[in-house]
């Protein structure tokens, strides 16, 4: 079991910092404006969460979830993210498997490792997008570098990743997550996955 609290906790802090006018900005997700990758963490904080407690009704579909991310939708949002970071926190949502879709079935202890991931990568997304720095420790990067390592290239879904990026064995932690799941550390400039 990892604790995802602290990636959570950044991206929150990089959610409540998110201006109005940043808002149409890119980000090295290069399918998403600011706003649009707020919307994806939002769906990923929901569907996550729901995942955590074993709950199989899906209390937000997607395509309701909203367009516009006024500082009223971004602040739901990083509460939504809190709540996901709480319903890992417990035990038993590590424990299992959990299959989203008929053809993708994996232990909960990976789904877990996936949420860290989502957080961690987008984290970088949004900092970077927003000027900000993101700070982590350096036990959540090294627990979500060997995840990204081990799974990105096997992973069941490989189209949600872009190609890794070369970047050295002794670049910095956050800058090899990023490269094996497809983005370009030195961003901005071209972004080569999302």
């Amino acid at each position: 079991m990892l604790d995802l609290k602290p990636a959570g906790a950044t991206v929150i802090e990089l959610l409540n910092a998110t201006t109005d006018e940043q808002l149409d900005r890119p980000t090295p997700c290069s399918e998403y404006t600011v706003a649009q990758l707020i919307g994806h963490i939002r769906e990923v904080a929901v569907g996550f969460a729901a995942m955590a407690r074993k709950d199989s009704e899906h209390p937000d579909d997607p395509a309701g979830i909203p367009r516009g991310f006024d500082a009223a939708r971004r602040r739901e949002t990083a509460e939504l993210v809190d709540a996901l970071t709480l319903a890992w926190d417990r035990p038993e949502a590590w424990q299992g498997t959990t299959a989203p879709s008929p053809d993708v079935a994996l232990p909960n202890e990976v789904w877990g490792r996936i949420v860290l991931t989502e957080l961690v990568v987008h984290g970088w997304d949004l900092a970077r997008a927003t000027g900000r720095p993101l700070e982590l420790p350096a036990a959540t990067l090294r627990a979500c570098l060997d995840h990204v390592v081990d799974f990105v290239p096997k992973a069941p879904v490989p189209q949600l990743w872009g190609p890794a990026v070369d970047t050295s064995d002794d670049a910095a932690l956050i800058d090899r997550i990023v490269a094996v799941t497809g983005r370009d550390p030195r961003w901005p400039g071209t972004a080569s996955g999302y």
